[in-house]
């Protein structure tokens, strides 16, 4: 696993424990209603560059999209911006309705 990933195990036990992590779902709207990790924030991968005074460089970033790809492309960019404390969730939200929420449904 690289450094600026995060694993589904790692983040539900970060959670759990009242860790604050910023959740940001990185797909288009559609997947946001389709299914979403509670407490996260919709900002489509196409507007992160638009978007970035909606991120703080002092608070810690968990994106994610449906398998990793798209928020793997998000946290780069993101570190290329300055902000170090972005991870990616590996294997994406369908790693998360796999291991830890199987009521999320799946596409």
């Amino acid at each position: 696993m690289e450094e600026w990933e995060i694993s589904v195990g790692e983040l539900k036990q970060r959670l759990d424990h009242g860790v604050k992590v910023n959740l940001v779902d990185v797909r288009e709207l559609y997947e946001y209603e389709f299914c979403h990790i509670e407490g996260s924030k919709l900002i489509p991968v196409g507007e992160v560059p638009d978007r970035l005074k909606e991120f703080n460089s002092d608070q810690e970033y968990v994106l994610y999209c449906h398998v990793g790809e798209r928020s793997g492309w998000a946290v780069n960019f993101l570190r290329q911006h300055g902000f170090m404390k972005v991870k990616n969730l590996r294997g994406g939200i369908d790693a998360w309705a796999m291991e830890i929420d199987e009521s999320l449904p799946r596409y």
